[in-house]
């Protein structure tokens, strides 16, 4: 993540038009900076987070990547606005005592993955997996490494430095992977907390450029997206994303994942009772990072709520594979 992206985490695929827009707005399946919209990051292969909401289960509504650069530090606002309380029943596994979740998803269906090319970092439609500008992959069912027996392997790599790859999933609301399309919208607006809760395993870890975890919510015509970047190569801290500027923004956290081994992560967000986009806390392998950042959402015509797992590629676009077990979100 060192150059200046747009944060093409706006990755949507409009219903059964797979058109690629740079735009900003859910309807446009770009990945640029922030979920539909490309806009500058400040890192070369830090795209923005991606929230889609895209067509069937390869459509992706999201936002694309935009690398920390140029931001603020992360002083902001630190506001706690209400949640709404109640777990909506339904989603998959229950886990959590005050909310709903859905288990161990890096083993579920309803990922798919794109490919990002610099420097519009919007989903590259003429992009195969294969290459040779970007390649990635997704292999499920590996025991070794693993924390439980059967993790998931993501790989980038390809002929073009700063590339990035991005998965994402639907869970609830449009294109729904585990079956929550909630039609009549009961389930989507009452929900106000996060918790994304993953093991990953990083090999080779000085080939990363960053590793992304992005939370998404669609509600009320507004676009929450709570995107998390650890950068490495890109500088050893973790950037949030800003909404309203559509550009990463830098924590002041550091972050510093082991190599080679199991880290455990975990990121508490929400969308407060006045409806803002509030960043709550990083814990990576024991160490929690309180941030309470507060800003606005923005403006969107998509329904639901998604996640997303990024990869960028570095200098080199060298060749590396992140394993992702116990991965866990829940909701309430």
């Amino acid at each position: 993540m060192n150059c200046y992206k747009q944060f093409s985490l706006l990755i949507v695929i409009a219903f059964a038009a797979f058109e690629l827009n740079c735009g900003g707005g859910p309807q446009n399946p770009q990945a640029s900076g922030s979920p539909s919209t490309a806009s500058a990051s400040s890192s070369p292969g830090a795209t923005a987070p991606s929230s889609t909401a895209g067509t069937g289960s390869s459509g992706t509504s999201g936002s694309g990547s935009g690398s920390s650069g140029n931001s603020s530090n992360s002083g902001g606002t630190s506001g706690s606005g209400s949640s709404s309380g109640s777990a909506n029943s339904g989603a998959s596994n229950s886990g959590n005592s005050t909310g709903t979740t859905f288990s161990n998803l890096h083993q579920k269906g309803g990922w798919t993955g794109y490919g990002l090319l610099p420097a519009s970092y919007s989903i590259c439609s003429s992009c195969d997996p294969n290459g040779p500008k970007v390649t990635w992959s997704m292999q499920q069912g590996v025991n070794d490494p693993s924390q439980s027996g059967n993790s998931t392997k993501f790989s980038i790599g390809g002929k073009m430095q700063y590339s990035d790859a991005l998965w994402n999933n639907h869970l609830i609301g449009d294109f729904s992977s585990r079956g929550k399309p909630d039609s009549d919208h009961k389930i989507v607006p009452s929900v106000h907390n996060f918790t994304y809760d993953v093991y990953f395993f990083l090999k080779d870890l000085g080939k990363s450029q960053a590793v992304e975890f992005d939370i998404n919510q669609f509600v009320n015509g507004k676009s929450f997206i709570w995107g998390h970047e650890c950068r490495i190569a890109g500088g050893n801290e973790w950037d949030i994303w800003d909404n309203p500027g559509q550009k990463w923004h830098p924590t002041g956290v550091k972050c510093h994942p082991k190599n080679n081994d199991w880290n455990h992560l975990v990121i508490q967000a929400q969308r407060t009772d006045d409806d803002k986009v509030l960043f709550q806390s990083i814990t990576l392998n024991g160490q929690t990072a309180t941030l309470n950042y507060k800003e606005d959402p923005t403006p969107t015509k998509w329904y639901g709520i998604t996640i997303n797992y990024q990869q960028d590629g570095n200098y080199a676009q060298q060749s590396y594979s992140v394993w992702l077990d116990k991965l866990n979100f829940t909701y309430w």
